[in-house]
C-alpha cells in the first residue's frame, strides 16, 4: 500500500540551525497523523517540504506518489493545506474568496464551499478583514476541504483559537477520517490530539525519535516514579524499554515500554517507594521533552512501530 506522504532521509538546515536530520516517515492512507514537538522542532518544515513550498538539502519527500519537488503544484492542487499563518484576500467577502477559489478545482467547489461555511456559522456577505481570527480559521477549513482532498495538512490549525472553534476543527478531521481520507497535523493541543490520532510522530530537534499507533504507545508505556532518600544516589535501572528519564530532586520519572512489574521490586528495592500509571500521551511528550532538553547533546534513539 503507498503511503500518502512518505519522507526519506530528509535533512533541511538554515544557516547554522538543521531543522530536519534525516528524517524517515511514512504515513498510510485513511490516517490521522499528528506531528509533536516543541517550537523550532522540525514539524512546519517537514509539512512545508511535503506540499514543495521548501526544498530538502537532501532525501525526497512524496504526497500521494509524487515528488514534491518535481510536482509542487498539482501537489498543492489534490491536497488540503491550512498553514498557521493565515493568508486570505481581506477584501473579498466569505462568499467570494469562495468563488475565487472554486476555479482552481472541479465544478462543485463551490457548493461544498458554501455548506461548510454554513455549518461553521459564517455569513456570505461578511469581508475577511472583519472577522475574528477564529472566522478567519474557519474559512481557511472550508476552503481545504471543499475540494475533498485525499489528504488534509494542518499546521498548528488551533493555535490562539478558543474552545468551541478547536472542537469545530476536531470534528471537521474526525469526518474526514470516517470518510477514509488522511490527516496530518502538527499540533501544541496534545489533549485535543489525542482524540482524534491514529498515529504519532515525535519531533526533537529535527529528529524523529518516536512513531507509532497512538494506542500501541500508550497501551504499552507505564509512567514509573521512584522516590529515592538521596537526590545524589545512583537511579536503579528499570526493567523494560526506557522511553525517557527525568529526575526532580529526590523523584525519578520514567517513560517506560514493556514494563516487567514483576521485576520492578526488585530493581529499584523494597524499602523504595515507587509507583506506576498509565500515561497520557501529554505526559509521555512532556517527559520526552524535559530529558531531550536536560541532554541537548545526547542523540535519540529513534522508536519504530
Amino acid at each position: 500500500m503507498t503511503p500518502v506522504v512518505s519522507l526519506q532521509q530528509v535533512s533541511k538546515r538554515f544557516r547554522h540551525t538543521t531543522a530536519l536530520d534525516n528524517l524517515s516517515l511514512d504515513v498510510p492512507p485513511g490516517t490521522v497523523c499528528a506531528l509533536l514537538g516543541a517550537n523550532g522542532a522540525g514539524k512546519s518544515t517537514a509539512l512545508k517540504i511535503l506540499l514543495g513550498l521548501e526544498r530538502p538539502d537532501s532525501g525526497r519527500a512524496e504526497v500521494l506518489g509524487m515528488d514534491s519537488c518535481r510536482y509542487d503544484l498539482e501537489i498543492r492542487r489534490r491536497v488540503g493545506y491550512v498553514p498557521e499563518q493565515l493568508s486570505l484576500y481581506d477584501w473579498m467577502s466569505v462568499a467570494e474568496i469562495g468563488w475565487f477559489a472554486a476555479g482552481f478545482y472541479s465544478p462543485g467547489y463551490q457548493h461544498v464551499y458554501a455548506q461548510y461555511t454554513n455549518r461553521f456559522g459564517l455569513e456570505d456577505g461578511q469581508k475577511i478583514k472583519t472577522l475574528s481570527k477564529g472566522q478567519k480559521a474557519k474559512v481557511a477549513l472550508s476552503l481545504a476541504l471543499s475540494h475533498r482532498p485525499e489528504l488534509l495538512i494542518l499546521d498548528e490549525p488551533t493555535s490562539g483559537l478558543d474552545a468551541l472553534v478547536r472542537r469545530e476543527f476536531l470534528e471537521s478531521m474526525v469526518d474526514v477520517a470516517a470518510e477514509g481520507r488522511s490527516v496530518l497535523l502538527s499540533s501544541h493541543q496534545v489533549n485535543e490530539v489525542e482524540r482524534v490520532a491514529d498515529m504519532v510522530a515525535i519531533l526533537l530537534n529535527g529528529k524523529l525519535v518516536c512513531v507509532e499507533r497512538l494506542e500501541d504507545l500508550k497501551r504499552d508505556t507505564r509512567e514509573v516514579t521512584v522516590t529515592l532518600g538521596d537526590v545524589n544516589m545512583q537511579p536503579p535501572t528499570i526493567p523494560g524499554d526506557t522511553l525517557a528519564h527525568v529526575q526532580f530532586g529526590h523523584e525519578h520519572i520514567w517513560m517506560v515500554r514493556n514494563l516487567d512489574e514483576s521485576l520492578l521490586t526488585e530493581a529499584v528495592g523494597i524499602d523504595t517507594p515507587f509507583q506506576v500509571r498509565h500515561p497520557s500521551l501529554e505526559d509521555i511528550l512532556l517527559v520526552m521533552l524535559r530529558e531531550y532538553r536536560r541532554t541537548p547533546s545526547n542523540d535519540p534513539v529513534p522508536m519504530q512501530a
